[in-house]
């Protein structure tokens, strides 16, 4: 508990305060700090010259040519030191062993050894040595705890004579009176029945507690495993099997990429004590993470990667500031050259893939959801979108915003996707197995249409409306081609529709097939405005 000032640079006496906001101190350490407002203060007529419990101040600190010293043997309440510590962000050799708390009792006696050892080592025949300088009053840490010797069986399982309980507490300084046990002043740490246990059986020996199985004969009527982790296997599994490689990342990135990938609450998020100053903030999406990994990559000849990963992002510190993920990209080429001539990149549709794997792997109506254009800003404004099943969303993917790319210095396309695991809605059967795959005997009819809507109605509005026509018959509706130029009017496109439908319990008559038609052709004018083109 010791520290040590040149008496020669002290102005005044010693005074110890509790400090206030915005005193700086030079400290030993080499750094400089603005102290908050409590933490223990030493201060002479100069000022603050030290952190109690923490670090001194270089303006008093000793040097080669110092001659006479002063010496601090001193007592400091354990958590006021680990506080001021924690939000200064000042980790030294004192602190640590003042964060444990120091022998009361050992303080007098340390300035008498300290100051024996000067006096040997480095004093003359002429050394001089002050009295004894005492403030504030001894703490208060005589106490008693009350402890039976069947509380060890009890807690532990072992049977240990009382004779050898009280020889082993006796040995470790402990005192023992009947039932009460009082622990010597260098053990703040025992404060209760359990902690003499601990002290009693670590000695005895911890290899003399029998093993006791923990298997239970009884079946176990609940799934131990929670849905979301129910869902961070499967959704692991689906990307595996889409061809993306797992990764595990940092759970932060840097401050600059962080605002760039959304994150608006860069004050409460920011790390006070980070492993590195790239790593300061926590990351509100896991994309940035995976593509630099990707870039990595590329640098070492890796271009066409597929990488993904399940964990949590940042929105704020709040209690539901916070979600957990399904996020994987890719980049380079989807499918590599080859003697077919088939190479290309990888594209939007292809990360729309990956994130509807896990959504159907994760039981969620991946076909049922809706696809809107309001993805987030990192992505490219006209090659991304949103899954949304009514205002919830559920998904979101799209190329990353090449200006975003350039800025990470990545130099070739990526796409990626996000799932937002607990969005997903809970399945209403409790059981796992599938149901019954039924297959009609009629064979499907299929019929193209062709509308001439406006460029603003979505793609995905029309098939909709198309299969809502008929919706016992009409099984699926697709487009397969667009067109916009000479014949269209400017601001609209021609959208090709087929759409399937099944008979269930006989062959459809041509009547029947005209209705549905008929009934496809007039949805689609109601809710989307298209018109059947000639």
């Amino acid at each position: 508990p010791m520290h040590v000032y040149d008496a020669d640079k002290l102005s005044g006496n010693i005074v110890v305060r509790s400090t206030k906001s915005g005193e700086k101190l030079d400290a030993l350490n080499d750094k400089s700090y603005e102290v908050i407002d409590g933490a223990i203060g030493i201060t002479d007529d100069s000022g603050l010259i030290g952190l109690g419990g923490i670090v001194g101040g270089i303006s008093t600190g000793c040097e080669d040519d110092t001659v006479n010293v002063f010496l601090e043997s001193a007592v400091f309440e354990p958590m006021r030191i680990a506080r001021a510590g924690r939000d200064m962000g000042v980790s030294s050799d004192a602190r640590y062993r003042f964060d444990r708390g120091v022998d009361p009792e050992f303080t007098a006696t340390s300035i008498e050894i300290a100051t024996r050892l000067i006096l040997e080592l480095c004093g003359g025949n002429d050394s001089e040595v002050s009295e004894v300088v005492k403030a504030g009053k001894d703490p208060e840490w005589k106490r008693s705890i009350h402890c039976d010797p069947a509380y060890t069986e009890k807690l532990c399982g072992i049977k240990i004579e009382e004779a050898q309980q009280i020889e082993i507490l006796q040995s470790l300084g402990f005192t023992v009176d009947g039932s009460d046990v009082y622990p010597p002043s260098w053990r703040g740490d025992i404060e209760g029945k359990p902690d003499l246990v601990e002290e009693i059986v670590r000695i005895y020996g911890v290899d003399k507690i029998e093993p006791v199985s923990v298997r239970c004969d009884s079946a176990v009527t609940t799934a131990a495993e929670t849905l979301n982790l129910s869902r961070a296997r499967t959704a692991r599994a689906a990307m595996c099997a889409n061809g993306l490689n797992e990764c595990v990342t940092w759970s932060f990135l840097s401050k600059d990429l962080a605002e760039k990938f959304g994150s608006n609450d860069n004050a409460s998020l920011t790390l006070t004590n980070p492993i590195s100053s790239e790593l300061d903030q926590m990351r509100p999406s896991i994309l940035p993470n995976l593509i630099e990994a990707a870039g990595r990559n590329a640098t070492r000849g890796f271009a066409d990667v597929a990488l993904c990963e399940v964990g949590p992002i940042f929105r704020s510190v709040k209690a539901d500031g916070q979600d957990y993920m399904a996020a994987g990209i890719r980049a380079g080429d989807k499918v590599p050259r080859n003697w077919t001539g088939g190479q290309r990149s990888v594209d939007a549709y292809d990360a729309k893939d990956d994130a509807l794997a896990v959504l159907e792997a994760c039981g969620a109506p991946a076909a049922n959801a809706r696809v809107s254009r309001d993805a987030p800003a990192y992505y490219h404004p006209g090659r991304s979108g949103v899954l949304r099943l009514g205002k919830n969303v559920i998904a979101q993917f799209g190329q990353i915003h090449p200006a975003i790319l350039e800025e990470m210095g990545i130099k070739q396309e990526v796409v990626g996707f996000e799932v937002f695991l607990e969005n997903i809605p809970a399945p209403r059967n409790k059981g796992t197995a599938k149901p019954l795959l039924q297959l009609s005997a009629f064979q499907p009819v299929k019929k193209d249409f062709a509308f001439i809507v406006k460029n603003d109605v979505a793609s995905d509005d029309v098939i909709r409306s198309a299969m809502s026509a008929d919706k016992k018959l009409i099984t699926n509706a697709e487009i397969f081609d667009i067109y916009e130029g000479k014949g269209i009017e400017d601001g609209h496109k021609s959208l090709a529709l087929c759409v399937t439908l099944q008979p269930i319990d006989a062959t459809l008559t041509d009547e029947q097939i005209e209705d549905v038609m008929n009934s496809v052709i007039s949805t689609v004018a109601d809710k989307c405005g298209g018109v059947l083109r000639g």
